[in-house]
């Protein structure tokens, strides 16, 4: 791939999969007990819960990056305390643009995810929970390895969704070559220079390569996840 891609290529590759990574490992745990709260609890708000959840599907993407500003900028609420107490700076650096990923592929994760939990039989939790396993185990030893191949389907849709990020990545932390510049960022760049259309042509080339892969798999785990509780 480095000799197919250029330098400036390659890094925003590079960087798409950095951030991407980032963004799927950091938002997967909460992604997991956000989709077994809305397949398994009953509580009020239940259904505003959901909402906010799925809100960055519905919003402009341009909307979510500038509350992100708002919010995790040096001069908002949750960025300044960030900077002052833990030294990290999410504006206008990389690791803001995993936070803009993971939030824009969280839905989708989620969504995969409570579609895993909401087809396992609650009766099998019910009965390893009366022979006294507390909830927390009975998730870990009979839940979770039911849903995993959801799980990892979840995951490799956030992943996918993250390398394609452009709106709200693009407006909470601009686009720096070889800071912020991902993927979808440099096909952007590319596309703005004469000469540019190789380069991007090469980069759409990856970015389709990623985003079928992604698919393929989530689809192969998904239909092994539904045979797995069908059998079980």
């Amino acid at each position: 791939m480095t000799g197919w891609l250029g330098p400036e290529e390659w890094q925003a590759v590079a960087l798409s999969l950095r951030v991407s990574l980032w963004a799927v490992g950091l938002s997967l745990p909460l992604s997991i007990l956000a989709a077994y709260a809305l397949a398994r609890w009953d509580f009020r708000g239940k259904q505003l819960l959901n909402g906010v959840i799925h809100l960055p599907l519905i919003l402009p993407p341009v909307v979510t990056g500038y509350l992100l500003l708002l919010g995790f900028g040096r001069r908002g609420p949750l960025g300044g305390v960030l900077e002052e107490v833990f030294g990290l700076v999410l504006a206008f650096r990389w690791t803001g643009a995993a936070l803009a990923a993971a939030l824009m592929a969280f839905p989708l994760t989620v969504r995969a995810i409570r579609l895993a939990i909401e087809a396992v039989d609650p009766k099998l939790e019910q009965a390893a929970a009366t022979l006294g396993a507390s909830r927390a185990w009975v998730f870990l030893t009979v839940t979770l390895p039911l849903i995993l191949p959801g799980v990892i389907a979840g995951a490799v849709l956030g992943f996918a969704k993250a390398m394609g990020e452009f709106g709200a990545t693009i407006t909470f932390v601009s686009n720096i070559p070889g800071q912020t510049q991902t993927l979808p960022l440099a096909i952007y760049t590319f596309l703005q220079v004469p000469g540019g259309d190789g380069a991007a042509l090469r980069l759409v080339a990856v970015s389709v390569a990623v985003a079928m892969a992604a698919l393929t798999v989530s689809e192969v785990l998904a239909r092994r996840a539904a045979k797995r509780v069908a059998g079980g």
